[in-house]
């Protein structure tokens, strides 16, 4: 089951997915900024009792790792993310005094992720694709089971993601999309970092920025 949430002034989607068989569950992407979107994600945890195994971030924008800190603490999970990311997650506390966002609270990434890692909760896998361009260390996460990529900020419905930050790379994501995203089949849904779902075969057909 997929639950996300649009957190923050950025309308960031956070996700859980959970296995419903065993009710085990990952977090993606901790955007939570305010108090009560904090206190939201941890009442659908609790409410449909799921017990988190990974917290997983696709990338490290300050959008994405608001609520990294809490998730952490609150159920006790280590944080993956990808090595070379590390220059933008350890660059978030500047980040956020630029745009004047108090209240992020710094925590440190446990393990590193890669391409060809596989996590599993319960009778669920999600494998690891690398797609740099939007970040150096950009990831997505495919369930080929059920027919989904949680894909960050790669691809969106219409659009792509942003490569006028910095380490950003626009080359980089055309060719993460065209090589990694739209190898995979027609319906598989994108659950993208903001806005709504999309699929790979609307995406080839008509985005602009990379339609085939």
């Amino acid at each position: 089951m997929i639950q996300a949430f649009e957190f923050s002034p950025f309308h960031e989607n956070t996700y859980v997915i959970s296995d419903e068989a065993t009710r085990e569950a990952v977090i993606i992407d901790p955007g939570c900024y305010e108090q009560a979107e904090k206190e939201a994600l941890a009442a659908y945890i609790a409410d449909h009792q799921l017990t988190i195994k990974y917290l997983l971030l696709t990338h490290s924008h300050l959008d994405h790792v608001f609520g990294v800190a809490y998730v952490k603490r609150k159920f006790g999970v280590k944080a993956y993310l990808h090595e070379r990311d590390m220059v933008i997650f350890n660059d978030v506390p500047t980040r956020c005094a630029i745009y004047g966002l108090r209240g992020y609270e710094p925590t440190e990434i446990d393990a590193f992720l890669k391409e060809g890692d596989r996590f599993r909760f319960g009778n669920t896998a999600l494998d690891v694709i690398f797609v740099p361009g939007h970040a150096p260390g950009h990831v997505a996460f495919v369930n080929h089971a059920d027919r989904y990529v949680i894909g960050g900020d790669v691809l969106f419905r219409g659009s792509v993601g942003r490569t006028d930050f910095p380490y950003c790379n626009h080359a980089d994501l055309i060719d993460s999309i065209r090589t990694q995203f739209f190898t995979l089949p027609d319906d598989y849904v994108v659950y993208a970092g903001h806005m709504e779902p999309t699929t790979i075969g609307e995406e080839k057909a008509t985005n602009p920025f990379v339609k085939l």
